[in-house]
């Protein structure tokens, strides 16, 4: 299997080094192409036998799967580049969030899906979310998540959860380190306790408790229910927090799903002048 990458910026790197370090993919079976040359030619120059191409259209030439890993107002032109070059047989991967399916199957003669990594994937760890065109057969299907097998649990979802199922799985580990870490500077501040000890602790904690609710088949709720004894310490934390965190969740998910629709429109822009459905 030949493999090419569009984009070599954070998600793009760290897909190709997770591949490589997991064993799914030597560095020979890889393109990589970027905006700016330079950064694809660093990368290579790290994996004997990575190929860096000067053009998009040169990176996925001849790869079974391309996955294109740009922003999204960058599309409309690293789709162009592939038009005249993409064969009908090779599966084309968006994996940023706002561009839809429809978009990649109105310009491009070949087999469409999107994936929606996280940095979990990194440690070979978490979901990799997928969504498939019309296009796309079970073997290829199987091929892509066989792939991706090797860094993530694949999981399919259906296109309209794109947003909600981004916020839990590629955007959570950022929220949840955010309120790790707002639970790291409270503790030193109010104990004196060294940081990298708070944090080595907190880690730790943290590592437990998605094992708790993974592989020991817990809820958060009987996590929770297990750890706080009624009119005990925990018990009264877990009601402040309850109290002042009411809320707070629901206007985080309005705020990305706000900004999601944002980018649809702008990419449905790009693509064919107008807006796709309110989408």
């Amino acid at each position: 299997m030949n493999v090419g990458f569009i984009g070599t910026g954070t998600m793009g790197s760290l897909l190709i080094e997770a591949l490589i370090a997991s064993g799914a993919l030597s560095p020979k079976q890889i393109a990589v192409s970027n905006r700016t040359f330079a950064k694809a030619q660093a990368l290579a120059n790290r994996y004997s036998g990575m190929r860096a191409e000067y053009t998009n259209a040169a990176a996925a030439y001849g790869s079974d799967i391309v996955f294109l890993c740009v922003k999204p107002l960058e599309f409309k032109k690293v789709v162009d580049d592939l038009k005249a070059t993409i064969r009908p047989n090779q599966i084309v991967v968006s994996i940023t969030s706002p561009v839809l399916i429809s978009h990649l199957e109105g310009e491009l003669d070949c087999k469409v899906a999107k994936v929606i990594p996280s940095i979990t994937n990194y440690v070979w760890s978490g979901a990799s979310l997928c969504i498939y065109g019309e296009t796309i057969d079970d073997n290829d299907m199987a091929q892509l998540e066989d792939l991706l097998s090797h860094i993530s649990q694949p999981l399919r979802i259906d296109e309209n959860y794109t947003r909600i199922v981004s916020d839990i799985s590629s955007c959570g580990p950022a929220f949840m380190s955010f309120l790790l870490e707002q639970f790291v500077d409270a503790a030193v501040e109010e104990t004196g306790i060294s940081r990298d000890e708070a944090l080595r602790v907190a880690s730790a904690m943290l590592l437990g408790t998605g094992l708790l609710l993974t592989e020991g088949g817990l809820t958060p709720a009987e996590v929770q229910e297990r750890v706080a004894v009624p009119g005990g310490i925990t018990a009264q934390a877990l009601n402040l927090l309850r109290r002042e965190t009411e809320g707070v969740f629901n206007q985080l998910i309005r705020t990305t799903h706000a900004k999601f629709d944002e980018d649809v429109v702008k990419v449905s822009t790009a693509f064919i002048g107008e807006e796709v459905n309110g989408q």
